[in-house]
C-alpha cells in the first residue's frame, strides 16, 4: 500500500496528539488555580472597594501558575519525542525526518 512504511519506521518524533492535548489541558487548568490562588491572595490583603486588585492578582497568579507548567510541559514533549528517537535508533531504524525546518 503507497505510504504504508510498516510498523518500524518512524516518521515524526513528535509526540502523540493525546500528549499534547493533555499538556495543553495542563496549562488551562494550572492557569485557573493560578488564577483562583491570586485571587484569594489579593482578597485577604485589600479592605474596602478592591476590584482592581482582586483583577490584578487573579491575573498574576494565572499567569505565573500557566506559565510555570509550560516551561514543564514543554520539556516534557520534547523529552518523551528524543525518548521515541533513541527506541527507533536503538530498535535498528532510520532517525526520523525533522518537520520543523520546511
Amino acid at each position: 500500500m503507497p505510504g504504508d512504511d510498516g510498523p518500524d519506521t518512524l516518521t515524526s518524533a513528535l509526540p502523540s496528539a493525546t500528549a499534547r492535548v493533555l499538556a495543553f489541558a495542563a496549562i488551562v487548568v494550572a492557569g485557573a488555580c493560578g488564577g483562583l490562588i491570586g485571587y484569594g491572595v489579593a482578597d485577604l490583603q485589600c479592605t474596602g472597594d478592591c476590584g482592581t486588585a482582586l483583577g490584578l492578582g487573579a491575573l498574576a497568579g494565572a499567569v505565573v501558575a500557566a506559565g510555570g507548567v509550560a516551561v514543564v510541559a514543554v520539556l516534557v514533549l520534547r523529552a518523551m519525542g528524543e525518548w521515541r528517537v533513541i527506541q527507533h535508533e536503538q530498535s535498528g531504524g532510520e532517525p526520523p525526518e525533522d518537520r520543523r525546518s520546511g
